[in-house]
This record gives C-alpha cells, structure tokens and sequence, in this order.
C-alpha cells in the first residue's frame, strides 16, 4: 500500500483545489478513505462528545487500547480485522459496565477500566508475537491505516454508524441529563446504571471506529480533541455538540489530504491537525 500511495501522490499539490481533489479521488481507495473518515468522524464526534462531558475519557483510552488486540488476534486467525475491533472493543466496555459497582461515580471506575487496558495490552503483544506473517498487518491498527478501506469496510463502518445514532436517539436526553448530574437523575427516576453500561457499549464501538482510522493509540485525536476543543468555545449543548461534528470531520479531511500528497502517517497528520485546533480554542479563551 505504501509503494502505491507513493505512486498515487506523484503529482504535487497544484493550489487549483478542483484539480487536487479530482487528482485525489481518482483513486479508489483515496475515495473509500474519505466515505469512511467521514462516517468514522460523524460517530466519534457525537459519541466524544458525550464522553468528554461524562469524563469518561480514560475508559474510551482503555476500549480503543482493547480494539488492538482485537485487530491482532483477527490477523492471527486470518479473518477481518474489523470484525476484531468491534468484538474486543465491545467485550472490553461489557466487562467494565458489568464489574462496576452499582451506584459507582465514574472517577471510581478507573481500577476496572486499568485492569482491563493492562490485560488488552498484554494480549495484543501475544498475538504480536505469535504472529509471523507482515508485521506492518499488525502494527497498523496501533498507529491507523485508512488508504486500505474496502467497499465492505465502508458498508459496515456505516451500519454500525446507524446502530450507535439509533441507540444515543432513545437515550441521549437521559443520558445527558444522568451525565450533568446522575443523582439528580436517579432521583427522577432515570435509570443510571443502565444508562451508564449502554453508552460505555456505544462508545466502545465508536472507539473501535476511531482506531481504524487514527490508530488505537491516536485514537483520542477524534474521541476527545474535537469535543474538548468545541467545549472550549461554547458551553451551549446544541452548539458545542454541533461543532465537534464540523471540526472532527475537518481534522479527518484534512489529515487525509495531507497523507495523500506530503506521505505523512495519517494518524500523525489527524493528530496535528486537532491538536492545532485545541491549542487556538485554549489560547482564544484566554485572551477573551
């Protein structure tokens, strides 16, 4: 893939934007990079946004540090990686929302969520290294590889996008509600601890999607940077939510056009870029 891109990216960067981008989407992976950055950017935008409120970033960490594994034990049996992903990712979120104790606060679940990432880690390096095929197949999901997407990927990148957008629909007005203040919410009436496991579910899958394109370890520059950077700007609900949206898409976007013309590592360029945004959004608040 690397030999292609080199190839692909040939043509330098002309400034005529029509050109670049026809230039760009005349290869069709560049083209499944795109569909399935921007589902991925969607998801991980709403569901970060969500997680970056509730504080729960270290779970998120921890679930896209299980989707590793996940990648490396698929590459060991020689099925899909994605199916890998979304099955340890998910099964790590089952695991913490089930041995979380009733009415725990989310600062006291950070024991479970560690004992889990130490054990992830340990697998994905046993499946490391009992692999002996390519090591680039493995690695990959560590640090992202999106310029080998197939249509198949994209499709169920997609159905899994509509599944996570169908859930947060029925929950996300309780979910919210149990996120500013969940005794308040449990008083009313909400249930809490239900809410809790169905969300750290969901966010396991929108981790798994993020790790396919940034990378299990640079995963947090869709999860968190683009939800952190729009609650910066605005403490408006609608708005903030709205703008991590827009900003997670851009940073994808972004990344993708400068892995395609300069040969950087895309989850490197995803990084920079949100990282960017953040340092602009934390200055500004402090001028004003």
């Amino acid at each position: 893939m690397t030999v292609m891109l080199a190839g692909a990216a040939s043509s330098p960067w002309s400034w005529n934007l029509i050109d670049d981008v026809r230039d760009m989407w005349s290869y069709p992976f560049m083209v499944n990079a795109f569909r399935a950055g921007s589902i991925v950017a969607v998801v991980a935008g709403v569901v970060g946004w969500f997680m970056v409120l509730r504080k729960q970033t270290f779970a998120g960490h921890t679930l896209a540090i299980s989707a590793f594994p996940g990648a490396a034990a698929a590459t060991l049996l020689g099925v899909s990686a994605t199916a890998g992903y979304f099955a340890f990712a998910v099964a790590a979120a089952i695991v913490v929302s089930v041995a979380a104790r009733p009415g725990t606060r989310f600062s006291e679940e950070s024991a479970v969520i560690g004992t889990v990432q130490a054990f992830a880690l340990a697998c994905g390096y046993l499946f490391v290294s009992l692999y002996k095929g390519f090591l680039n197949s493995v690695t990959a999901p560590l640090f992202g590889s999106s310029f080998a997407i197939t249509n198949d990927q994209v499709v169920t990148l997609g159905l899994v996008a509509v599944a996570t957008f169908a859930v947060l629909a029925v929950i996300g007005r309780p979910l919210f509600f149990a996120s500013v203040d969940s005794d308040v919410a449990a008083a009313r009436g909400v249930q809490v601890r239900l809410h809790n496991a169905v969300f750290l579910v969901v966010l396991g899958a929108a981790a798994a999607e993020a790790s396919q394109i940034a990378g299990a370890l640079l995963v947090f520059s869709l999860l968190v940077m683009p939800a952190a950077t729009a609650q910066l700007v605005s403490a408006k609900p609608a708005v903030s939510l709205g703008l991590t949206v827009v900003l997670a898409l851009l940073v994808t976007w972004a990344g993708l056009v400068l892995a395609y013309y300069a040969l950087y590592p895309l989850g490197f360029c995803i990084s920079s870029f949100a990282f960017g945004l953040y340092l602009l959004a934390r200055a500004g608040r402090r001028v004003a």
